[in-house]
C-alpha cells in the first residue's frame, strides 16, 4: 500500500467522524423524554470524542503529506429514540472494523505513531459500541 491510499482511506474516516459528531449533537437534540438526560449527556460526550478523533485524524493526515478534508459523509436519524441509538450503535461498530483493519494498514507501513493514535481512536470507539448496547439493553 502507498501512503497516497492510506491517505485517502483516513480522509474517508476523517469524513465518518464529521458525521459522527453531527449525528451525535442532532440526536441529543432530539431525543424525547425527561428519563434521557442521561443518555443525552453521553451522546454530548459522544460528539466531542468524536471531534477529538477528527482532530487527531486531520493532524496525522497532514503529517503522511495529505491535506485533511472537510467532506462529511451523509447524515441521517431515525425518529424515535431507540431508531437513532440502533443507528448510533451501526455507525460505531463500522468504526470499529475500520478502526481495526487501518491500525494492521499503518503498521504494515511501519508508520508505528499512527497506529498507537489509531489504537486509542479504537478504543473509544469500542467504549462507544459497549455504552450503546447497554442503553439499548443488548
Amino acid at each position: 500500500m502507498k501512503n497516497e491510499h492510506l491517505i485517502m482511506l483516513l480522509k474517508s474516516d476523517l469524513a465518518k467522524e464529521y458525521s459522527s459528531a453531527i449525528r451525535y449533537i442532532t440526536c441529543a437534540a432530539k431525543m424525547t423524554n425527561s428519563a434521557c438526560s442521561e443518555v443525552v449527556e453521553e451522546l454530548k460526550r459522544k460528539a466531542n470524542e468524536e471531534i477529538e478523533h477528527a482532530m487527531i485524524l486531520a493532524e496525522e493526515i497532514c503529517l503522511l503529506g495529505g491535506n485533511p478534508s472537510v467532506r462529511i459523509c451523509e447524515v441521517s436519524t431515525a425518529e424515535d429514540n431507540d431508531g437513532m441509538l440502533e443507528q448510533d450503535l451501526d455507525c460505531e461498530k463500522d468504526a470499529v472494523c475500520r478502526y481495526r483493519t487501518r491500525i494492521q494498514q499503518a503498521e504494515s507501513m511501519n508508520h508505528i505513531e499512527l497506529a498507537g493514535q489509531l489504537r486509542e481512536i479504537l478504543a473509544d470507539e469500542q467504549s462507544h459500541t459497549a455504552e450503546l448496547m447497554a442503553t439499548l439493553g443488548k
